[in-house]
């Protein structure tokens, strides 16, 4: 028990005396806690070595907790990049954080970095609390002054450039992002974001040159994969955008924009087979059934069969009357069947179920469906020529790209 004590008090004033000099070291008033509660602790040790009493179980842990514990615990933060005046404002903010008092949390963060500028936590939760505000500029200065810190910080690298696009400072967004992938290529969801951003921004050929980068790192993700495809497709290279779109619907048969844009892809080369078959795999999904009911309307007529095609119309009308319905006049194939077409009286009253494709989605599709327009008077040895014609021009645009590398080199 005398050896115990001793041992203690050595190591519990040892501590002592390096809190104090940290206390003074860094002119920080915080410590006067610790130094308290190891007072406490070994003031309880000297009184059982005093009085030769051995203190009881709760006692014993007490004093080890107040004098070397949580004494303990501070150094070994210290130790990796935090002072104490930190953890306590940290400590502080995350209490009023959990309780709901985001007033009180920002004042102990604000609170730290005026004391510590290059406090990389506070910082960081700083910006964090300006952006669930909506404080969307002042948590893009936070996250910059942590990025200033940790260069390593990704996570706020993308947060800048995320809140960037939000504040449609896209060209700003798009050089942060290119930048962040740079250092971190497998970083998806900054892929994602970039790529969202140039097909808004109508700069396809870029888009596809990201896409293609991420794909070494997540070649079965169906996002990136369908996303290729749309950045092919509104290139006009419709061979590739296949060979996307097939992929995607391979890894998720279950989502049905692939398949849609692959049975257009099929018209577009003279496949009605395999429209047809992509059409039927369409009708079950909610968003598409309607535009799949009046494809394949389309393909009954161009195959002879009347009735079927009048089915389908009039199931696709039955789903979204006043767009299938205003399809049906401008297409002349339904000349020889609008008599038994039944178009309602009230299309001005109905209204447009709401969307859930997103903007590219929708350029994509109405795209694919143009091309088919424009295409449907082709014969097949002029989508023979078309395909030759794509593939030279991929070459050449291969061959430029190769130029222009050597060159910067």
């Amino acid at each position: 028990m005398i050896i115990e004590q001793f041992i203690f008090t050595v190591v519990s004033l040892a501590i002592f005396v390096y809190m104090f000099f940290q206390m003074i070291k860094n002119n920080d008033t915080s410590y006067i806690v610790i130094l308290i509660l190891e007072a406490i602790g070994i003031a309880l040790n000297f009184l059982g070595f005093a009085l030769f009493i051995e203190l009881n179980m709760l006692l014993n842990i007490l004093k080890y907790v107040v004098s070397i514990a949580i004494p303990g615990i501070v150094i070994i933060i210290e130790k990796r990049g935090m002072t104490l005046i930190e953890i306590m404002n940290i400590a502080r903010a995350r209490i009023y954080l959990a309780v709901g008092n985001d007033k009180k949390a920002k004042e102990a963060l604000l609170n730290l970095v005026s004391k510590i500028p290059d406090s990389y936590k506070g910082h960081k939760m700083l910006a964090e609390l300006y952006e669930k505000e909506g404080g969307m500029r002042k948590a893009i200065d936070e996250y910059v002054q942590a990025i200033d810190i940790n260069k390593k910080d990704y996570e706020s690298y993308y947060k800048v450039a995320e809140l960037l696009n939000n504040l449609d400072k896209k060209d700003e967004a798009t050089e942060m992002l290119f930048n962040l992938l740079n250092n971190k290529p497998d970083m998806y969801k900054a892929t994602q974001l970039l790529g969202e951003i140039l097909i808004s921004k109508e700069m396809y050929k870029e888009a596809v040159n990201v896409y293609q980068e991420a794909l070494k790192y997540n070649p079965v993700s169906y996002e990136i994969n369908y996303n290729l495809g749309i950045a092919y497709t509104m290139l006009n290279d419709f061979q590739n955008a296949k060979i996307c779109y097939e992929k995607a619907a391979e890894i998720n048969s279950l989502l049905y924009n692939a398949k849609y844009s692959l049975a257009e892809i099929a018209l577009i080369y003279k496949d009605i087979e395999e429209a047809e078959k992509r059409f039927l795999e369409t009708i079950e999904e909610d968003e598409l059934s309607a535009d799949a009911y009046y494809e394949l309307s389309k393909i009954s007529l161009m195959k002879g069969d009347k009735e079927t095609a009048i089915k389908y119309v009039n199931t696709a009308i039955d789903i979204a009357s006043k767009k299938i319905v205003e399809k049906v006049k401008k297409e002349p194939l339904f000349i020889p069947i609008m008599a038994r077409i039944s178009i309602p009286f009230n299309l001005e009253n109905q209204e447009e179920k709401e969307t859930k494709l997103t903007e590219k989605e929708i350029k994509a599709k109405e795209h694919l469906e143009e091309m088919v327009d424009i295409t449907r008077h082709l014969s097949y040895n002029d989508i023979n020529l078309l395909k030759k014609n794509l593939k030279e021009q991929q070459f050449k645009n291969i061959q430029l790209e190769k130029e222009q590398d050597e060159r910067q080199r």
